[in-house]
C-alpha cells in the first residue's frame, strides 16, 4: 500500500495469509510424520494446539489489515503495538504451542543447539533482545520497512525471533535447556523489561519528530507526529513493564517452597537425556593419561620385545614370568592406598 492511498483502504495481505497457512500445514504434517516414525511418540496436546492457534491468530491481527497498514505508513504507535504483539504474544504462544517432537527435530542440528545454549543464558538473551528491538527502531530501518514489503517481512521475522529468545529461558521447551528458577526468572524479566525499553525515553523526551515515514499520522489517527511518537514511547515502556513483571510475579507466586518440590515439578524427560547424550557425542575425544604429581602426564614404560625362540622377559620384582601379573587398582581420588589406610 502506498501512503497516497487512504489510511484504511482494504488490503487482503494475501502473502501473509499464504505464509501463515503454509506454516500451519507444515507443522501439522511434520508432527504426523514424526509421530509415525518415532519409537517414543509425543502427542500434540489440546492445550498446545490452542496455544499454536492463538499464535496464528495474533499474527493475523499484527500482520494484516488494518494494523499492518497503519504500522507501515501512518503511525509509530501502531508500529510499536504491532511489534509488542509479535514479541509478547506471538513468540511465547508459538514456543508453547509447537509440538514437542517438532521442536526436538528443529533444534537437533549441532549449530542450532550450540546457538540455543548460548542464547538461553540471561545476559546473552537480554543483550540479544536489546540489540534487535533497539536496532529495528533506527530511523533508516523504519523508513525501509515503510517503503519495502521485503524489509517489512524481514523485520517482522526478526521481532518473532527476538521474542523467542526473550521467552526461551522462561518457558524452556527446548530439549536439554531447563527453565530458570522462579527467583531468577523474575530478575531476568525485570532486566528484559527495563533494558531493551530505554529507547522509549528518547521517544518521550524528544522535542521534534524522529521518523519522517509517519509525517501524515494526523490523517490516520488524528495525532500530530510528535504526539504520536510520545504515545508510542509510553505504550512501549508500560506494556513491557506490565506484561513481563506480571509473568515474573506469577512465576514467583507459584514457586515451590523447597528444592525437593522443585525437582518434582520439573521431571526429567527422555528427550532431555537424549539431547545430553548427543552433545556428549559431539565433544572431541580426549586422550586419557595418568597425571604425575607435577601435573604432567606420566610416560608409559615401553614393553619388552620378545624375539621368536628367545627367553621370556624377566618379570618385575623377581616374580614368576609364567604367572600373569594382576593389575594394580588405583583408589578413588582422595582415598589413601590400602597400605596407608589406618587400621
Amino acid at each position: 500500500m502506498h501512503p497516497a492511498t487512504p489510511p484504511y483502504a482494504w488490503d487482503p495481505h494475501l502473502v501473509t495469509w499464504a505464509v501463515l497457512t503454509s506454516l500451519a500445514v507444515l507443522v501439522a504434517v511434520g508432527h504426523r510424520q514424526l509421530l509415525a516414525r518415532s519409537a517414543r511418540p509425543i502427542p500434540w496436546a489440546r492445550r498446545q494446539i490452542g496455544a499454536f492457534a492463538g499464535a496464528l491468530g495474533a499474527s493475523v491481527v499484527a500482520l494484516t489489515w488494518p494494523l499492518a497498514d497503519l504500522a507501515a505508513h501512518w503511525s509509530l504507535t501502531t508500529l510499536v503495538i504491532q511489534r509488542l504483539i509479535l514479541v509478547l504474544a506471538v513468540a511465547p504462544m508459538l514456543l508453547c504451542g509447537l509440538p514437542y517432537d517438532v521442536i526436538q527435530w528443529l533444534t537437533r542440528p549441532a549449530p542450532v543447539d550450540r546457538l540455543l545454549i548460548r542464547l538461553q543464558r540471561p545476559p546473552v538473551a537480554i543483550a540479544t533482545v536489546t540489540v534487535v528491538l533497539v536496532g529495528s527502531m533506527t530511523t533508516w530501518l523504519v523508513q525501509a520497512q515503510s517503503s519495502s514489503a521485503l524489509a517489512r517481512g524481514l523485520l517482522d521475522m526478526a521481532m518473532v525471533a527476538a521474542g523467542l529468545v526473550l521467552w526461551l529461558p522462561v518457558l524452556g521447551r527446548v530439549p536439554g535447556i531447563p527453565r530458570l528458577r522462579p527467583v531468577v526468572q523474575l530478575a531476568y524479566l525485570v532486566g528484559q523489561a527495563v533494558i531493551p525499553a530505554f529507547l522509549s525515553f528518547a521517544l518521550i523526551l524528544s522535542v521534534h519528530p524522529l521518523y519522517g515515514a509517519f509525517a501524515d499520522s494526523r490523517a490516520a489517527i488524528g495525532l500530530r507526529p510528535l504526539n504520536d511518537q510520545q504515545i508510542a514511547g509510553f505504550v512501549s515502556k508500560l506494556t513491557m513493564l506490565l506484561v513481563l513483571l506480571s509473568v515474573g510475579g506469577v512465576a514467583l507466586a507459584r514457586a515451590p517452597l523447597s528444592d525437593d518440590e522443585y525437582g518434582q515439578e520439573e521431571p526429567l524427560r527422555w528427550a532431555d537425556v537424549e539431547r545430553h547424550f548427543e552433545r556428549a557425542d559431539r565433544r572431541p575425544a580426549k586422550r586419557r593419561s595418568t597425571p604425575s604429581p607435577s601435573g604432567q602426564p606420566l610416560a608409559q614404560e615401553p614393553r619388552a620385545r620378545v624375539l621368536p625362540g628367545g627367553p621370556a622377559p624377566e618379570a618385575p620384582n623377581g616374580s614368576d614370568p609364567s604367572t600373569p601379573s594382576r593389575p594394580r587398582l588405583e583408589p578413588p581420588d582422595g582415598e589413601p592406598p590400602d597400605g596407608d589406610r589406618p587400621r
